[in-house]
């Protein structure tokens, strides 16, 4: 089976495109944002052209749900509260989706509240209008027009919870802290998810959630150069040790 990948020429970070390029996926850029290139690849499905595995396909909702399955078994019930990235809108629709079925099947005995977060320049349902130029270092939701809007309105609506937009030095501290603190990289994007809670219990609006899981959608490596970009200048000396000292002590 041939795969093609689709995506917004100067806009997906390097290490998403080495692994499709790796993948054996042929890849086409196309010029403009991530809508732009989610609209060509609608068209071709729609002219059967082409099978369209984004999140608008609902075999790829009915996968992703299945992660709120595993939060249940792992916790015993569903959380009070999930933080969770929004960017196309299907994890925080799928994830709500899969809560609300657990706690028919008598997996949980409640459903959390559900946070979703979006970067502020990339921030249509805050807003309640579409973006046309998103704009934030969190390359994967810069999405201007979530193609599952209704349904992250809809899982923010029915659990009580919010969706909310960070700012990208809130996503970039969050990143950092993630990494430094807690031994975990992952990339810009999935540091919305922790960037909002801090937030939110910044300004006391919990609301008396004791057990909160923030998901992180995607890997550091998704993303090294911005990792790399943060390190600033790297020290080049010899190769002794009065030279590391120096460049150490600087």
């Amino acid at each position: 089976m041939s795969c093609t990948v689709i995506l917004p020429a100067g806009q997906v970070a390097a290490g998403k495109l080495a692994q499709a390029i790796a993948h054996g996926a042929h890849v086409v850029a196309v010029r403009g944002p991530f809508d732009a290139a989610l609209a060509v690849v609608r068209t071709l499905a729609e002219q059967g052209e082409a099978t369209l595995v984004n999140s608008v396909n609902p075999h790829r909702l009915e996968g992703q749900k299945t992660a709120a399955f595993e939060i249940c078994e792992t916790l015993g019930d569903a959380p009070d509260a999930l933080f969770i990235p929004v960017g196309n809108a299907g994890n925080i629709t799928a994830y709500w989706k899969g809560f609300v079925q657990a706690a028919r099947a008598g997996m949980a005995r409640q459903r959390p509240r559900m946070y979703g977060y979006q970067a502020e320049g990339a921030a249509p349902l805050v807003t309640g209008k579409a973006v046309a130029e998103p704009q934030t270092v969190a390359t994967a939701i810069r999405v201007g027009n979530p193609a599952s809007w209704t349904g992250a309105v809809a899982a923010r609506d029915e659990s009580g919870g919010a969706i909310d937009a960070v700012s990208d030095a809130e996503i970039l501290e969050a990143y950092s802290f993630l990494a430094r603190c807690e031994g975990v990289f992952a990339e810009p994007a999935s540091a919305a998810a922790i960037a909002g809670l801090r937030k939110r219990v910044r300004a006391g609006g919990l609301g008396g959630a004791k057990r909160v899981v923030c998901v992180l959608t995607g890997n550091g490596m998704k993303d090294p150069d911005r990792a790399r970009s943060l390190a600033g200048d790297i020290a080049e000396v010899e190769a002794t040790p009065d030279a590391v000292r120096a460049a150490l002590s600087s």
